[in-house]
């Protein structure tokens, strides 16, 4: 039987902190599923779709690496995806609390879909989607901290609303 973790999260952008936790998850699952959290009431700088391209591009040569999107339950979209985990990755103590409630409130729900928290590389500790963004909307250089592909998206995006 395969071990097959889902790795949830907005991806707005996927980084390369997201990546290297990807990468990691290979090492203890037979695949990964990355799944964006389809969530309509909440303001995204890029749609599902560029973010499904983005991520695809990004995990092109794994292919053990699948992108999806749910909503609704993480715990009901991890069962029907046959998965035994989730796996997401923490940058900071502060990450934990926050992780650690919806850990149990996802074990309340399904006792047999675990957590697995996987601690950040310290190279990619500081970096976070809405960090990227608020970089690359005043000109900084985020080259080598995201995949090419979210870099050029991210040039194009904020090249429009200067």
């Amino acid at each position: 039987m395969q071990k097959i973790a889902i790795y949830p999260g907005s991806f707005d952008p996927v980084t390369n902190g997201h990546v290297d936790i990807a990468q990691r998850g290979l090492r203890l699952f037979d695949k990964i599923i990355v799944a964006i959290l389809s969530n309509p009431g909440k303001d995204f700088l890029f749609t599902v779709e560029e973010r499904i391209e983005m991520l695809e591009s990004s995990f092109e040569e794994y292919p053990n690496i699948e992108v999806g999107t749910f909503d609704g339950l993480l715990v009901d979209y991890a069962a029907k995806k046959d998965s035994i985990a989730i796996l997401r990755g923490m940058r900071a103590v502060s990450d934990f609390e926050y992780e650690f409630q919806l850990a149990l409130m996802n074990r309340k729900l399904n006792r047999e879909v675990q957590t697995v928290f996987l601690m950040t590389s310290l190279r990619w500790i500081f970096t976070s989607s809405s960090i990227i963004k608020e970089a690359a909307q005043f000109g900084g250089d985020i080259k080598g901290m995201v995949p090419p592909i979210v870099n050029e998206k991210l040039k194009k995006k904020f090249k429009r609303t200067r």
